[in-house]
């Protein structure tokens, strides 16, 4: 399986940002989605999650709100939506994938998943 994400870029504090992770060499449906992120010099910590059929989500704390998980599996994609950008979301975002069809369970941690992408840099300037 493999994960590529896009859409990372350098943008204006208050924009919006959508970031995308194609899967492939597998079928996407078999997978738990997840958004993790890695802000300079700090550990990569857990932002949302997916069911593998899209039906319910979820987020850490800190990322309730401005953050907004989807997919499509039809597409191969899984999305992560960013609103109202800061500079304190300057970091670099990955996506992971576990294989689940749990609709139930939430993955939240970092070894929960088997797979991972390369990431893509977000920078946000004031």
């Amino acid at each position: 399986v493999q994960l590529v994400e896009s859409g990372g870029e350098l943008v204006q504090a208050g924009e919006s940002l959508i970031l995308s992770c194609e899967v492939s060499g597998s079928i996407l449906s078999q997978y738990a989605m997840g958004w993790f992120r890695q802000r300079p010099g700090q550990e990569r910590e857990f932002v949302a999650t997916i069911t593998w059929n899209g039906r319910t989500t979820s987020y850490a704390d800190n990322f309730k709100g401005r953050f907004t998980i989807s997919r499509d599996n039809d597409k191969n994609r899984v999305y992560l939506q960013i609103d109202t950008l800061r500079p304190e979301d300057t970091a670099v975002y990955y996506c992971a994938a576990r294989a689940s069809y749990s609709s139930t369970y939430f993955y939240t941690g970092s070894r929960d998943y088997e797979f991972w992408g390369q990431g893509t840099q977000v920078t946000v300037s004031s």
